[in-house]
């Protein structure tokens, strides 16, 4: 129609490289992974930002999986059917090695750094298939605990290979985990379930058998091919290994009663399942599951921060992509000085969040046990808090145009949440900060060595440390007022780690403008509230984001 005149429009959002133009995450790897790896790596980063693999993504959000219970003869199978599209990417997640591949190579390797950065780049293509990516990789932790299930399940769970459908593992080329925790009447609070695990001598798998019969409130990824559960055992409270098909070809009894209906996270099969008479094979002593699965939740949770990091990211570069081409007022958004301050602020946030998932990866592979302990849980607990926010910012950056799905900011949108809450939410970690600082006293002095690394290069930061540990040191675990304050410490603990890492690592405007907004104190409650002063100091900042 000659009324209708196209212009000033935004080209797609296609052809982004996803490591070479994310230099914070670029330098990562050149820091911490090993350079062999870097090859594949910027394959993955150029194959994640090219058309094919949005429209991947998008299709497979747009098609979530539909639950079959039964068969045309009225048998039951409880399967689910996925998307083509779902199937494409997790063949592309597998065959990068971003399963439980790190936990079999040797010390040395780097790995789980290498890993990591590419779970960080392919999250932002979409994150629902992220679900099994991380509950494989997150196994390969737990099972360590016993060699005889090693043997059985991490080489499976380690291979590059994306072998769906329900068959006995030994007829796999590969297979997926999941977990299965919480259940309705406690949630979080997993000492609260009720599902029951009996020994049975001579059961179908190897090693201590048991019989299960309860229910799981979430279990995500019912099509995978293992999973790690908790149930009441005689001792206590233990962790399981239950396969949804035993070695005779029979399936395990697990009944998936229906998929949830989620805020976001379309992709992923989210289910409510029960067992009756399931087996499982006992993984760690009865009476020691949450220590044993605490290896699994721990490696999840790194994950958390990485894909939190990654919507971070491609919020961020939808944003910039969106104010470089969008003309308003006689300017290119991006010129305009208000716009500039949203947009480098919103880039602090996003480098912060990739650096400290970077780091926690790169100490997993030297061995920082410590360190990764406490420093997984603030993480967590703090990345994951900052995502909704600011992808909310990021979208307020395309207007109404942010607001319409086409554009890929509405999925983010809703995906934002997620991280924050999978794994123990806000409070949960919050108050796992506080367990670790007062009863391991080891983690706090592990990470008061990683931000006195750089001491004497800011006063600033210096004063703001010195303060964060003194309120950390002088908690006591049972008072009240240590968990009713324990947000507040947990935030300090991740600005401090965040600012000193961006000192160490990152171009002097990047970490000046965090030392200045976050820890200075000169900034308002929104972002896009950088002061003044900075103003001649953001195109640097604003660079690096794209």
């Amino acid at each position: 129609m000659r009324t209708h005149v196209v212009s000033n429009q935004v080209p797609p959002f296609a052809g982004h490289h996803l490591l070479e133009q994310d230099p914070a995450l670029a330098e990562a790897v050149d820091r911490w992974a090993d350079p062999a790896d870097i090859g594949g790596l910027r394959e993955l980063g150029r194959l994640g930002g090219a058309p094919e693999a949005l429209e991947h993504g998008r299709l497979a959000d747009g098609n979530p999986p539909i639950l079959h219970t039964h068969d045309p003869r009225g048998q039951r199978i409880d399967e689910v059917e996925f998307h083509p599209s779902w199937h494409w990417l997790m063949t592309q997640a597998v065959g990068a090695g971003l399963t439980a591949e790190p936990w079999t190579m040797p010390a040395g390797s780097r790995a789980h750094a290498r890993r990591a950065a590419g779970f960080l780049m392919w999250s932002r293509v979409e994150a629902g298939h992220g679900c099994p990516v991380s509950m494989t990789y997150a196994a390969g932790s737990a099972l360590r605990h016993d060699a005889r299930l090693a043997s059985r399940w991490l080489p499976k769970l380690a291979s590059r290979a994306y072998d769906f459908g329900l068959r006995p593992v030994d007829r796999k080329s590969g297979a997926i985990s999941g977990m299965g925790m919480t259940e309705k009447q406690g949630g979080s609070d997993v000492r609260a379930n009720a599902t029951e695990a009996v020994p049975v001598d001579g059961g179908p798998l190897p090693g201590e058998t048991y019989r299960l019969r309860g229910h799981k409130w979430f279990c995500s990824a019912p099509m995978s091919d293992v999973f790690l559960v908790l149930a009441q055992a005689p001792g206590g409270l233990t962790c399981f290994v239950v396969p949804r098909v035993l070695d005779d070809e029979t399936r395990n009894p697990f009944a998936i009663q229906r998929l949830k209906d989620k805020l976001g996270n379309h992709s992923n099969a989210s289910s409510e399942v029960e067992f009756d008479g399931t087996w499982g094979s006992r993984l760690g002593p009865e009476g020691r599951g949450v220590r044993t699965i605490i290896d699994m939740v721990g490696a999840t949770r790194l994950d958390c921060i990485l894909g939190s990091a990654a919507t971070m990211r491609d919020a961020l570069a939808r944003a910039v992509h969106h104010a470089r081409y969008r003309q308003a007022f006689g300017l290119a958004l991006i010129d305009q000085p208000l716009m500039r301050n949203v947009l480098a602020d919103l880039a602090l946030e996003a480098e912060a969040a990739t650096l400290l998932g970077m780091r926690l990866a790169h100490a997993v592979d030297d061995g920082e046990t410590d360190l990764v302990r406490l420093g997984v849980a603030v993480g967590k607990f703090w990345v994951c808090k900052r995502t909704a926010p600011m992808v909310a910012e990021a979208l307020e950056c395309l207007g109404g145009n942010g607001y319409v799905e086409e554009n890929g900011l509405a999925r983010l949108y809703r995906e934002a949440p997620l991280n924050s809450i999978w794994e123990g939410s806000g409070n949960v970690n919050a108050l796992d900060v506080i367990r670790a600082v007062t009863r391991e006293p080891a983690s706090l002095e592990a990470l008061t060595k990683e931000l006195h690394v750089v001491r004497g290069r800011s006063r600033e930061l210096d004063d703001f440390t010195d303060s964060v540990l003194l309120q950390a040191r002088s908690l006591d675990a049972d008072s009240p007022a240590a968990a009713f304050g324990a947000r507040s410490v947990v935030e300090g603990l991740a600005l401090a780690l965040q600012a000193a890492l961006l000192v160490e690592h990152s171009p002097g405007p990047v970490a000046e403008a965090f030392l200045a907004s976050r820890l200075g104190g000169r900034r308002g409650g929104t972002f896009g509230s950088l002061p003044v002063d900075l103003a001649g100091t953001v195109g640097p900042i604003i660079d690096r984001a794209g």
